[in-house]
């Protein structure tokens, strides 16, 4: 199984509003390609973090293997919602993959 941990920073631009507003759409968006895209067995998207927190979402999702991984990114429901969900709103992505044990 695969660990894909994203974590990003929204830009400083966008008022306290509009970072709430994107941070729920893409929450929404993203957790609905549950049972969509083959071998993404599980996605959530954090987006209450603590006061201490440095990000502002967090998406922890786990897949049957990399070649799962590998299909999940290139997916056109997941292109379409980072294309208009995620990327135009934040500054900063940063990723870890990993085997879970």
């Amino acid at each position: 199984m695969i660990r894909h941990i994203i974590l990003w920073k929204l830009r400083d631009e966008l008022t306290a509003q509009e970072k709430q507003a994107a941070a729920k759409a893409a929450k929404k968006e993203l957790e609905s390609l549950a049972g969509i895209i083959d071998g993404l067995l599980k996605i959530k998207v954090h987006i209450n973090g603590l006061e201490s927190s440095n990000a502002d979402m967090m998406l922890e999702s786990e897949l049957a293997d990399e070649a799962a991984l590998q299909a999940y990114q290139v997916h056109p429901a997941h292109v379409h919602a980072a294309d208009t969900y995620v990327r135009p709103y934040t500054q900063v992505r940063m990723c870890m993959d990993f085997k879970a044990e």
